[in-house]
Order: C-alpha cells, then structure tokens, then sequence
C-alpha cells in the first residue's frame, strides 16, 4: 500500500465531499426529460376487489397487467400485446376496458385526439378465455365504445350517427341516420359542451341493457370556424362549429333508444333551458335523470322522466344570483337517494337527497372545499371524498359516514393525494406528491394504512441531488384586503444585500391554482433555471381562484379579469418593496388564461411591469366561447362595459414595457385570431413588441422539439428584457 501525504489525502477527501452540483437547463426539462416522476396508469379495479389491471409498457405496445392489491409480485400478463394480432399485425392498446363478467375486453387502437378531451379509435373485443380478436366495425374509427350490462352488446358512435353491434350475432344495428358534419351529431358532444362541461361521451346504456339514452346536438346554427394547416404544398383546412360569447349554441334534444321495439322516442324535458348538462339512469331503468341549466348558467333544475309516460318531474332546483356550479351525482343502489354536491353553503359540499327532491342530510361541513367524490361503500354506509381540508394548497382523501359522522383521513403524507378505489372500497391505490417530491404511489387500506408501495420514483429522487434546486417557499400574503397563497423561488446563493429581478407566474383563472403543493416535472424546473440565472419566482394565486369558496372565487362576476389583475398588479408592488427586488426588473409569464393576465398586467401596470411573456392567450372576451365566458360575464349584449374594459386589446395604447406574444396557428380553444387582433391593435397604436407564431400547433404548443425551442426562446427573451 503507497502512502499519501496528509495535504493531498484532505483534497482528495474535500473534493468528493463537495462535488459541484449542475443548474437546470432546458435540455433537461424538455429534451432529456430528467424531471419527468412517473405514476401508475390505466388502472382498473376488478370484481373481486381484490386485484386491479394496469397498462405496462412493453417491448411491443403496452401489456394489460393483473396485480395483487396486497401481495408484491411482477403480476400475471392478462393481454400480451406482441401476440395481439389481428390480420397478421399487431394491435397496439391505447386503452382498455372490461365488459361486467370480465369475460371480454374492448380494446382501442391507432387513437387519434380530437380536442382535449375527445378521440377515436380502431376498436377491438378480446376475448379473454378463447383470446379471439375481433374487429368491432370497418371503415371510420369510432368513439366512445362501451359494453352493455350483459357484456353481449357495444354502442358506439361513428361519424355522428350512433350504432351498437351484438356480439353473439354480429349484428351491426344503426340507431341514427340523421348525423352530419356540422349539422347533426348523436351520442357525441359538440366543442363547447366538451371544452367547458368536460361532457365527451354523450350516450347511456340503461342498467338492464335494454334503452339506450342520448343526446341529439343540432349544431346548424353555430358558426364556424377554421383552422388552417401549413403541411402541404397547399394549406388544408379543419372546419368545425365554435359558439363564440353572445353567439347561439346547438340545440339539444334527449332521445331514449328502445332496444326490443326498435323504436326512439324524444324525453319531454319541461321548462325553458339552454344546456343539458348531465344525464343519468335510475337505477330502475325506468326513469332518466337530466341536469338542465339556463344561458346564465344560475339556475340548475334536476328532471326525473317517467320514461312510461314521459313526464318531467323535476325535483330539485337551486338558483344563485351569480352562477352555479356543475355538480357531482351520485345515485344510491340500494336506496332511493341520491349524492350532490353544492356550494351553496359557500363551499362546495356533499348532500344527500331522497328521490322526490327532499334533503336528507347535508354529509360534509367546514370552510373547506369537497374538491373530488370517489364514490360510496353502500354496504358500510361510508363514502369517499377528497378535499382541502389541511389547506387550500394542499389535498387530502377522506372517508364519512352518510349521515356525516366518523370522518377518517386516510392519506397522511402532506401535499397533494388522490385516490383509486377498489371496487370493493377496502383499498385504494394512493398518489402523493409534494412541490419538492416527486409521485409516491402506495396501496392502502380503507382506514388508510399503507401496504405498500407501488413507485416511489427514487431514481429521479437521486437525480435531483445532483442539481441545485430552488425549493419553493409557501407563503400567504395580505393583498387588496385578502389572504393570498403564494410560492417563492429564491435565486441560487441568495444574498439578502443584494437585490434581484422578479419573475412572476400566473394562471388566475376560475378553477385552477398554481399555489399548490404538488410536483410538477415541468415549469417548476424551468423556474429553477431562471434562479440559476438570478431571478427571483413567485406565483400568487388571485380572487377568482379554486379552493377558497364561493365567495372568493365568485368575487369576478361580471367583470372578468378585472380584480384579477388588480391582485396581481399589487403583488408585484409589495414586492417592489422589499429590499432585495429590483422593482424596475419585474417581469411576468402566463400561459391561456395566465397569458390574457400577463399581458392585462403589462398594460394596466405599465407603470410597475418591464416585461411579459404571453402564450395562447384571450385578448378579447368576445372571440372565447359562450359558456365558459358567459358564466362569469353574461353576454356582451347585457355587460358590454364588461367586455370591453376587461379585454387588452382595448388598451395597447397604455403598452411601456416589453412584451413577447406567442401563439399556435391551430388552436381550436384560444383562436389565434387573439393574437391577430392584438398585433393589429398594437400596430394601429405604433407600439412595439415581438410576437412569434407556431404553425400546426394547438393550445398545448407541443411535439417534436417545439416545447425545447419555446422554452429556450422565452428564456433569451427573458435575459435580454428583464
């Protein structure tokens, strides 16, 4: 053995004590993937309540996976996609369902999105036992393919008519015949029904298998709008309908489909209303239960149709003098009661109603919000929620009895936890994360012990000690007579004598909050960036957002945007004060929403903001959709000074600062016609700014290395305007 000096050993032994650690880059985020904390996906409980199923990448495709709730184990492969072949090929699973005996499985295929939350796919039935592959129709993919109760029948919808296939005889029966492209859609939604109510798949099988209820959306009147595609040695073009605010909506109408008489008849819904929002079979099968709401969006009525005679009972009304939530339904097997939730104890709670429309029992109670209703245990009594009890920041899953007694929580790590059920309700598989922890998925019991854990993501939580990570500080601060939540990102070795430029996030928009306690792969690393670089990050969450009642969020009726960005203005200015902000580097970023407030901020708070960076966003209340928009601001025949004071593109005279605009050239949701107009506007006023534009891409502004290059662009804009 050689000796070491003394001197050259303490090098040697400091030097690996004091590694250098790495500073984010944007390769990591958006090219590497380094950050990305992977969950558990496609999970399914099964009937036994015992074991679930889940999508597993495979070498070939993803592999359908049976697991033990309780028993580790590398699970048994219930669908080896590499022997999945149809034709000679192989089916790739996009997705899967069971049918109820679990003897089959519909399988989706070659999926393509449509808009957020709709697709079509080629569809499969696999059966299990005799592992038979079967095609469930030719020609056009089909959408929203789903078993009947006997799991001997598929309804589907295919080019806007609305079909079901017998599986034992392979019949293929065509209940409409009437749909077409922008005319007539049955058993699917129309753009804004999807983008605003999340309302995709527009048909119910009955319980007992033998009605089929649907919606009949008569879109002929709402104009349309076009998307045009650069991919081509001449553009192509996508045409679809999109009610803008103040504009008409698709006629709806409910149709209940008599399998035995081949017969469909119409539901007398009774009174005046503009949107159906949700239907619902009792669980007789012999009425249909129908949420309708008027144009204002402050009136909902629940409608009980006895289908025998079709008659409309409603039994339940509530009205606000603003707007009122979409709730969550629940209804009861064993009894005949119903779960809703409503706010209008101020917080969004769980009720429990008889089927004539009389209260039971209110079920949750507190200044917080029932966020997400997981569903009831009705052998027990006991039903499952998850809420913000702990902390508008945070989420937390929790068990009560339905007459409100007992309350367990059952998730005891802090941050943000949400839950999947066992079918059986005595487990649930539960997600945890942290603004500085990545996904810990565990199964746990229905008291909430845990079992075990299924991913723990320790490989990326070994990764990140390689890198210096500003942590996110929460905070809440007293802006405009409010406590607001808050987050703060320090710059790397923050010195308080020192100050430093400010970048401010924001989203503010209704339902949404960036203050949370939760992981995120993506912006959060971005921020750690831009504090390797010396900029100091925040993000407020505004009045108007999610998680502190109705009161709070409601505060923007009619004037949306308004106090919004008043609240942000302000943030920005007791920031200012602080010793160590520059208060003339402030800068702020948004994406949809958050970009229609970066730049309101910019040109409202000319006097406090140098820069913005605005992505997708609205610039004139009056090009968004009319549901989303008339929610909160009536249309802009009856609030005209609404819309026009609250939209930016009606005060680019007021423009200092510098401001980078950014947008898809295909965005179905936010229409680049925003971004035309604004540029317009900002012209016609002679004022400077850049803007860039990404052809072929939607709101998401994704694929390839376009989310790379945004991120490195508005990186460099950032270094050199702030």
């Amino acid at each position: 053995m050689k000796k070491i000096g003394i001197l050259a050993l303490l090098i040697i032994t400091v030097g690996g004590l004091t590694a250098q650690k790495k500073d984010v880059t944007i390769t990591d985020i958006w090219q590497n993937y380094s950050f990305y904390s992977r969950t558990v996906n496609g999970v399914r409980s099964l009937n036994n309540g015992g074991s679930y199923t889940s999508l597993i990448k495979a070498e070939k495709g993803n592999n359908v996976v049976k697991y033990s709730y309780t028993k580790k184990g590398d699970g048994e492969i219930l669908i080896d996609n590499s022997k999945l072949l149809y034709n000679d090929k192989i089916v790739s699973i996009n997705n899967y369902d069971f049918s109820s005996d679990e003897n089959k499985v519909l399988i989706s295929s070659n999926t393509e999105g449509i808009y957020r939350h709709s697709s079509k796919s080629d569809y499969f039935v696999y059966e299990l036992a005799s592992s038979k592959l079967e095609k469930l129709s030719d020609g056009e993919k089909q959408m929203y393919a789903t078993f009947s109760s006997g799991a001997d029948k598929v309804a589907y919808v295919q080019e806007n008519n609305l079909y079901f296939k017998d599986l034992t005889s392979g019949k293929i029966t065509q209940i409409t015949k009437d749909g077409k492209k922008g005319a007539i859609i049955n058993g699917a939604s129309d753009w804004v029904y999807e983008e605003e109510l999340v309302l995709v798949k527009a048909f119910k099988w009955s319980p007992d298998a033998k009605k089929i209820a649907f919606y009949k959306f008569d879109e002929s009147n709402v104009k349309e709008w076009s998307l045009k595609y650069y991919d081509n040695l001449y553009p192509t073009e996508e045409r679809f309908k999109y009610p803008k605010a103040g504009e008409d909506n698709s006629k709806i109408e409910i149709y209940i489909y008599d399998l035995l008489s081949g017969k469909t008849e119409k539901a007398n819904i009774s009174g005046d209303f503009e949107y159906i929002i949700r239907m619902d079979w009792a669980n007789d099968s012999k009425s249909l239960m129908l949420q309708s709401m008027n144009r204002h969006q402050s009136n909902l009525k629940m409608h009980l149709i006895d289908l025998a005679t079709n008659t409309d009972n409603v039994i339940l009304e509530e009205s606000h003098h603003k707007y009122v939530e979409i709730p969550t339904t629940y209804f009861l097997d064993t009894k005949n009661q119903f779960i809703i939730t409503s706010e209008k104890d101020g917080y969004n709670h769980l009720y429990l109603y008889d089927m004539s429309g009389k209260l039971v029992n209110q079920i949750t109670k507190g200044n917080w919000e029932v966020i997400d209703f997981y569903g009831l245990d009705e052998k027990s009594g006991i039903l499952y929620y998850q809420s913000t009890e702990v902390g508008a920041i945070t989420r937390n899953v929790y068990s009560i009895k339905l007459n409100g007694s007992s309350k367990i929580r059952l998730s005891p790590k802090t941050g943000v936890n949400s839950a999947e059920f066992s079918s059986s309700f005595k487990y649930f598989i539960n997600t945890n994360s942290s603004a500085n922890t990545p996904h810990f998925v565990t199964v746990n019991n229905n008291k909430g012990k845990e079992l075990r854990v299924l991913m723990d993501n320790a490989g990326l939580s070994e990764n990140l000690k390689k890198y210096n990570i500003s942590k996110k500080e929460f905070t809440t601060l007293k802006i405009n007579g409010q406590d607001l939540n808050a987050w703060i990102m320090k710059p790397k070795n923050f010195d308080e004598t020192k100050k430093y430029p400010l970048f401010m996030f924001v989203y503010g928009g209704d339902g949404n909050q960036t203050v949370m306690d939760s992981w995120d792969s993506f912006n959060a690393f971005w921020f750690n960036h831009l504090t390797s670089k010396g900029y100091m990050v925040v993000s407020v969450d505004n009045r108007g957002t999610e998680g502190n009642g109705a009161d709070f969020r409601k505060s923007i009726y009619k004037q949306l945007g308004k106090y919004e960005t008043e609240d942000q203005i302000a943030v920005a200015k007791y920031f200012a004060t602080l010793p160590y902000i520059d208060g003339s580097r402030i800068g702020i970023f948004g994406w949809s929403f958050g970009g229609y407030l970066s730049t309101s901020c910019l040109l409202k708070g000319s006097d406090v903001f140098k820069t913005a960076i605005a992505v997708a966003p609205v610039t004139n209340w009056r090009y968004y959709d009319n549901i989303y928009t008339e929610r909160y601001m009536q249309t802009p025949q009856e609030n005209e000074s609404g819309y026009d004071e609250n939209s930016p593109i009606n005060h680019v005279d007021k423009l200092i600062g510098n401001y980078l605009l950014i947008h898809g050239m295909t965005d179905d949701n936010v229409h680049y016609q925003n971004a035309a107009e604004m540029v317009n506007a900002l012209i016609k006023a002679n004022k400077q700014f850049t803007q860039f534009s990404y052809p072929n891409k939607n709101h998401g502004i994704y694929g390839g290395n376009t989310r790379l290059h945004l991120y490195n662009m508005m990186t460099d804009y950032l270094i050199k305007n702030l």
